[in-house]
């Protein structure tokens, strides 16, 4: 069964919805398939905006990373970075939690529509780990530099109601795939050669950014793949406790 499945939804709208229930964890194959999708869309004059969904509880609750090592990071990257060069707006809903990886796949999306008690986190810093899927990019460019590393630092997590406020997310809606689709086809409605051109221009440095920036997380996440801190950070996640770091 495909992990990836395409509606059409309404005129000039694309619905691609994740189906890993319940948590939608991504690897190199999920990811390869989306990046598939999203640039088979661009070929295709119907289409002028894509929504971003994901079937179960959660959105995204971050990477699969058993046995991925420092060769299947990259080969992951190298998949995310795809995502990134799609010519159409993409459009994420997100319900439940957006964690690490599963945030920075909602950050590569144009625009978030998120339910109130939705869960966005970057909570790298809480694993003894590094942010990765180019957040040291996209977070900055969202919410400002300062407040950025507040996010990654402190590894908190943030509601659909904060995230609005401080523009993590452009709005909240009790059931965000329908939000989501509404906003699209208010996009959907304007000019189709227009639109790609217009976001192309705005995102005009955001891809070789988003390049760059790919490069040294990996570098920096195959770092600290074998730290005792990574260990005990995975290890306190899975128990539900604060974690004990202690610098190796």
């Amino acid at each position: 069964m495909t992990d990836i499945v395409r509606e059409t939804v309404a005129e000039r709208v694309a619905l691609l919805e994740m189906r890993r229930p319940p948590n939608n964890f991504f690897d190199e194959a999920l990811l390869t398939e989306l990046a598939d999708a999203y640039l088979a869309l661009d070929d295709e004059k119907d289409v002028t905006v894509v929504v971003l969904c994901a079937q179960g509880k959660h959105f995204c609750a971050g990477a699969d990373l058993r046995g991925m090592g420092a060769a299947g990071i990259r080969r992951v990257y190298r998949q995310a970075f795809r995502l990134f060069s799609g010519r159409k707006p993409v459009v994420a809903a997100v319900q439940g939690a957006a964690i690490g990886g599963g945030l920075g796949l909602a950050m590569s999306a144009d625009f978030r529509i998120a339910a109130p008690r939705a869960r966005l986190t970057a909570n790298f810093a809480r694993l003894g780990f590094h942010q990765g899927f180019a957040l040291s990019v996209t977070l900055p460019r969202a919410v400002g530099p300062q407040r950025a590393q507040d996010l990654l630092l402190t590894g908190r997590p943030v509601s659909g109601e904060e995230a609005v406020g401080i523009g993590l997310c452009d709005a909240v809606a009790d059931d965000p795939r329908k939000a989501a689709v509404e906003f699209a086809t208010t996009i959907a409605a304007s000019a189709p050669l227009s639109v790609p051109l217009i976001r192309a221009t705005l995102r005009r440095s955001l891809v070789s950014e988003v390049s760059a920036a790919l490069d040294l997380e990996a570098d920096a996440q195959a770092a600290l793949l074998d730290t005792a801190d990574f260990a005990e950070g995975i290890a306190a996640s899975i128990g539900k406790r604060p974690p004990h770091f202690t610098g190796s």
